[in-house]
């Protein structure tokens, strides 16, 4: 029993970690130590260290602030940059367009209805960049148009049409187009309607063609 006591009284006198770091600190150097008395000479250049300390964070946080705000400035510059494409994009479309009706009025107003050959046009512009085999194109190109003509129909009469954009021939087209010369619409047939506007829809595609050589 008295060695217990004994071993007892010996483990509680070790010194606890709190006891360790307390008395570490106090067997610092003076200086090292907080300067609990405020009313020391050395207090007071101690606290004017902190205060120069936390004054230079201050400055510093105040120019990381700074620069952040410019470079999310910076940042909103681009983004609206960007945004701003897709206009650009509308407008330049809509600029072929117009170009390309006032193309095709110069050149066939005297014969064709206008709103016809702005139709065609505007068709033509949309689908210009679309990859389809040329008879596709010209169909879709005139459809609009043409509202009573079967798709498999117009597709025969678009294949010499296509064949000579492909050829770079003209045979057929000034051959359609001669039908126009020598006649009103109104007196066309309907299958020389439907073979006028095709050849209108390829000169519209050749003149997208070459236009877009140029840039």
């Amino acid at each position: 029993m008295t060695n217990k006591i004994n071993g007892s009284d010996t483990f509680s006198s070790l010194p606890s970690q709190v006891d360790l770091e307390l008395l570490e600190a106090l067997l610092e150097p003076e200086d090292a130590n907080y300067p609990w008395n405020p009313g020391d000479e050395e207090s007071e250049a101690y606290f004017q260290e902190l205060e120069q300390q936390f004054g230079m964070e201050d400055l510093q946080g105040v120019e990381l602030t700074k620069r952040s705000q410019d470079f999310y400035n910076h940042l909103d510059t681009l983004w609206s940059g960007i945004t701003a494409t897709p206009d650009d994009n509308g407008n330049l479309q809509q600029a072929v367009v117009l170009n390309l009706q006032e193309t095709l009025r110069t050149t066939f107003s005297a014969c064709v209805p206008q709103a016809l050959l702005n139709t065609i046009a505007t068709k033509a512009a949309e689908i210009f960049a679309a990859r389809q085999l040329m008879s596709e194109q010209l169909v879709e190109c005139v459809q609009t148009v043409l509202p009573t003509w079967g798709t498999e129909d117009l597709l025969v009469l678009a294949r010499p049409f296509a064949y000579a954009m492909r050829s770079s021939e003209s045979h057929n087209t000034a051959s359609a187009l001669s039908n126009l010369n020598n006649s009103e619409w109104a007196a066309l047939s309907e299958v020389e309607k439907a073979k006028v506007s095709l050849a209108i829809a390829s000169y519209a595609f050749t003149q997208l063609n070459n236009s877009q050589s140029e840039l």
